[in-house]
Order: structure tokens, then C-alpha cells, then sequence
């Protein structure tokens, strides 16, 4: 972005370009514990999750793609080390200690939970201020929607299982 372009935004671009590295921060450590989750789970339903839960780690690196690019279109540099990025981060990276399928499924939700919570902040903050970072925020946004909602769907699902199995048995 050019000189003329950061000077017309209605912004305090030196702060939005430290939520951006906080959000890009935060989607490098959700791509990472997609990606792993996704290795190391076990339990009910692994089959259609773990691959699901590459999708999502495909979405969250695009996500940070988005962000860094933005950043350094406002004159600003990305976040350059992967050390800094439990500093900036807001959202807590957990490891996949327990690769049991639900506790897999609740740290990401934990994390996606998160997320829109950050984006919304970012949506509020440009909101008729900076139309570029407003636009890739809701976009962003409305994918962790989406991930929530699939990872509730599949909480529900492995307890109708539960329920059903308990039921079996009686």
C-alpha cells in the first residue's frame, strides 16, 4: 500500500499493525496445533476428523498469509520469529498431550473460540475506518465461524455415539 493510501485511513495503523502480529501469532500457533492434532489423534470418528482437521490447518495458514500480507502492505513488518509468537498471542497454543479425539476437538474449539474474538475485535477497530483490513477480518472471521461450528457438530456427534453405545448396552 502506498503512502497516499496508509495516510487516507481514518486509523491508528501503528496499533492495528500490533493486532495484526498478535492475530498472526495466533494463526501460526492454530495452524500448528491443527497440523499436529491432526497426526496424533486416536478415538472415536478419527477417520473424519483428522482429515477435516488438516482443512482447518490449510484455513489457518491462509489466514496468516492474509494477515502478514496486510501487514506489510500498512508499512509494517510480520512477527519474524516463531519465539514471539506465545508472547503476542492472546489465544493459548495447548499440545496434544491426550490425542483422545474429544480433547483434541475441545483445544482447537478453545482456540477457534478465540479466534472470533480476536476478529471481531479487528472488525470493530477498522469498521469504517480501513475497508482493506475490515474486509479480511470479516473473511477470516466467518471461517472461524465456520470451524466452530464443525467442531461442536463433532463433539455432538462422538456423545450421540456415546449415548448410543450406552444405550446397546443395556
Amino acid at each position: 500500500m502506498g503512502k497516499r493510501g496508509i495516510e487516507i485511513l481514518d486509523i491508528d495503523v501503528k496499533a492495528l499493525i500490533k493486532m495484526l502480529n498478535e492475530a498472526l501469532s495466533e494463526e501460526w500457533l492454530a495452524y500448528y496445533q491443527y497440523w499436529v492434532g491432526s497426526r496424533v489423534i486416536e478415538g472415536p470418528m478419527r477417520t473424519e476428523v483428522e482429515p477435516e482437521l488438516q482443512v482447518h490447518a490449510d484455513e489457518e495458514l491462509n489466514h496468516a498469509v492474509m494477515v502478514a500480507d496486510r501487514i506489510i502492505q500498512l508499512g509494517g513488518t510480520p512477527v519474524l520469529s516463531p519465539t514471539q509468537w506465545m508472547k503476542l498471542a492472546r489465544c493459548e497454543y495447548e499440545s496434544p498431550e491426550d490425542p483422545y479425539v474429544e480433547v483434541i476437538l475441545q483445544q482447537n474449539l478453545n482456540g477457534e473460540r478465540c479466534a472470533i474474538q480476536r476478529y471481531k475485535e479487528i472488525c470493530d477497530f477498522t469498521l469504517g475506518k480501513d475497508p482493506t483490513t475490515y474486509q479480511m477480518a470479516l473473511t477470516i472471521l466467518q471461517d472461524e465461524l465456520e470451524h466452530e461450528q464443525d467442531i461442536e457438530d463433532w463433539i455432538n456427534d462422538i456423545e450421540l455415539l456415546k449415548e448410543n453405545i450406552k444405550k446397546m448396552r443395556m
